[in-house]
């Protein structure tokens, strides 16, 4: 007997969404996270939730078949879904060989394998490390300012991939932002030459850096090489990974002028 695929998705993450929409499964997306800003060509869909909060009636009243969570921030609110009788899928990957399986596993969820193979070729042939990826530049990577957080372990990875020396690569192991919190002392101890950030979901203010107490003697302060990347480039485990990686790889290559914030 054949297995039914799933016909009204709710996506409460952007990169759920935005790979059913690569793959041709729009049309069974019936919910959206706010997060995700669909393609001027693709149908509006409900926006239902931000990334840590749900309408949890409005999304009873789509009678979804399917939900798809992501990350430990999501638990509860798939907790609370599975309680009211919902089937959800909830992923947590952190790698980038995790990305690549969950994006497989959301592929055949909906039937859409063949075209979920060929465009993860793609992305693993984007994606693909340059050719001296040892020595570059030292860099740190913020995913968020108070306190702290440096870089989760995927865009560790996608670090060293393109070429630069992740100052805190230690921390990648560890999946819990609250446990890769740094300091000053730290980051003046590494002295990065190059800063990187995207502060989940809100603008990163470049000028802060330079204004932080004891980061005035840090190289990249000093040089000017602070660059933002838009958090759906860098931050959303999906395929647009692929941009992200391209614009870091133009970042270290180039030494592109400081982005003023969007």
């Amino acid at each position: 007997m054949r297995r039914r695929a799933p016909e009204r998705i709710v996506c409460l993450s952007a990169e759920a969404a935005e790979w059913l929409w690569r793959i041709g499964a729009w049309e069974q997306v019936v919910g959206i996270t706010a997060f995700f800003d669909p393609p001027s060509e693709a149908t509006r869909k409900p926006r239902i939730s931000g990334f840590s909060t749900a309408h949890f009636d409005s999304i009873e009243q789509l009678n979804p078949d399917l939900v798809i969570t992501f990350s430990d921030v999501q638990a509860t609110m798939a907790g609370e879904l599975i309680k009211r009788g919902i089937a959800v899928l909830a992923t947590n990957q952190r790698t980038i060989a995790e990305i690549e399986n969950t994006l497989l596993w959301l592929a055949r969820s909906v039937d859409r394998e063949a075209t979920g193979e060929a465009l993860l070729a793609e992305f693993r042939e984007r994606t693909r490390p340059v050719a001296n990826t040892r020595g570059g530049p030292r860099l740190y990577f913020e995913e968020w300012n108070e306190p702290m957080v440096t870089g989760i372990c995927w865009v560790s990875e996608l670090i060293e991939r393109a070429g630069g020396t992740d100052i805190f690569a230690e921390s990648r192991t560890k999946r819990a932002a609250r446990k890769r919190v740094v300091s000053t002392s730290q980051l003046q101890a590494a002295d990065p030459e190059i800063i990187l950030a995207s502060w989940c979901g809100k603008p990163v203010r470049l000028d802060e850096f330079g204004a932080r107490a004891g980061w005035q003697n840090i190289t990249a302060v000093r040089t000017g090489r602070i660059y933002e990347i838009p958090g759906n480039e860098i931050l959303q485990p999906g395929y647009r990974l692929v941009e992200g990686f391209e614009r870091l790889k133009g970042i270290l290559a180039m030494g592109e002028p400081k982005r003023a914030c969007a």
